[in-house]
């Protein structure tokens, strides 16, 4: 299993250096405003992780993206909750939900401004209602993937409510739970710089806003880069603690 690991890493780092390349190469023909050297590039991401003002519009976007999703997640799961208990509350919120799942980013970021004021709430609210669907959506079925035999099963030892959370419902949703969060984190990244491109002073869209108009494409991949290594960093993290969360599963594939 590790020498599996070793190779996926392996062949990933490849495709990167592969895609690196094949850039550098364009460098070589075109404008350097257009396709900046690869060098370059590096240099002026590395500055932006190393100077305390540009580091500051990185975390105010993570700090943003973390805020979204955790309220997204939170409400999502009180509404997962209750249309896994009610039929009729089903018919009601499911549809309303697809109907919000269809709305693009961008007219949220409309609503967003012609309803409030304060930059980071027009944020906040723009990165909870596109997210909302999905995490209620995820929620619910993993929710529902319970097998009802394992939980007729278990109910008949007569468990308190904290062993059937802890033993039956955590090691059935968690999956779903993590798997969501990796999903919706990507989207969440995407959404955030449209908010902050157009109502928002600071952040990584605003910088990109900035790159733009000095038609800076050195610039703009660099703080492109910022988010992406945000996301592969937090994504990492999100499948350590699914492999800690789940690590019965390893010792029952052991046993098997």
């Amino acid at each position: 299993m590790t020498n599996s690991r070793t190779m996926r890493v392996l062949q990933a780092a490849a495709s990167m250096l592969v895609l690196a390349a094949v850039w550098q190469i364009f460098s070589l023909f075109f404008p350097h405003f257009l396709f900046p050297p690869v060098p370059e590039i590096l240099s002026r991401t590395v500055n932006i992780l190393i100077t305390g003002s540009l580091l500051a519009d990185v975390l105010l976007t993570a700090a943003r993206i973390f805020g979204g999703l955790f309220g997204a997640f939170i409400l999502g799961s009180l509404l997962a909750m209750v249309i896994g208990q009610s039929k009729t509350a089903e018919n009601f919120i499911a549809p309303v939900l697809t109907f919000f799942q269809g709305i693009p980013a961008l007219s949220w970021v409309v609503f967003a401004i012609i309803w409030f004021h304060g930059t980071e709430f027009r944020v906040l609210f723009i990165m909870v209602m596109t997210t909302l669907p999905a995490f209620t959506f995820q929620i619910l079925d993993a929710f529902r993937s319970m097998s009802k035999d394992l939980f007729e099963m278990t109910m008949a030892f007569r468990p308190s409510r904290w062993t059937l959370f802890r033993f039956l419902i955590v090691p059935t949703i968690v999956p779903g739970i993590l798997t969501a969060w990796k999903v919706n984190l990507g989207n969440a990244a995407r959404v955030v710089v449209v908010a902050e491109l157009v109502g928002a002073t600071g952040g990584v869209g605003y910088e990109l806003l900035r790159q733009q108009q000095l038609f800076d494409m050195a610039g703009a991949m660099a703080w492109t880069l910022q988010l992406v290594l945000f996301v592969l960093v937090v994504q990492q993290t999100i499948n350590a603690i699914e492999t800690w969360a789940l690590r019965y599963r390893a010792v029952s594939e052991r046993l098997m």
